[in-house]
């Protein structure tokens, strides 16, 4: 199953990376997206995918019994989600007012600043 994800991770990235170096600000954004969500899967993957219960320590032990999941992975991962959509928020605001104000997408063109 890592051997799988990996090759989605990777293609994700190779993906995010051709998007990002495209020339529109809207494939951008795509390529902006497929880059997080290659790096919240490459998170999950490294974490080790097995099923495991929380990670509560009974009374009296020292350490969980039994296989536990990873908490550390899934917080990072959930943390990494909000800030991901809120930076995805604020590009789609930021490209709607700069095509308002130059009328195009195409980043070449959007070399003037005195617009």
């Amino acid at each position: 199953m890592e051997t799988l994800m990996a090759f989605v991770v990777g293609g994700l990235y190779a993906a995010a990376i051709y998007m990002i170096l495209r020339r529109s600000i809207v494939k951008l954004v795509i390529g902006l997206v497929l880059l997080s969500n290659a790096a919240n899967l490459l998170i999950f993957t490294l974490a080790d995918m097995s099923r495991g219960a929380p990670p509560l320590v009974p009374l009296g032990a020292l350490q969980p019994a039994g296989a536990v999941a990873d908490p550390l992975a899934q917080a990072l991962i959930l943390t990494a989600i909000v800030i991901g959509f809120g930076v995805l928020a604020f590009a789609v605001v930021l490209i709607h007012r700069a095509y308002e104000v130059v009328g195009v997408d195409d980043m070449d063109k959007m070399k003037d600043t005195d617009t």
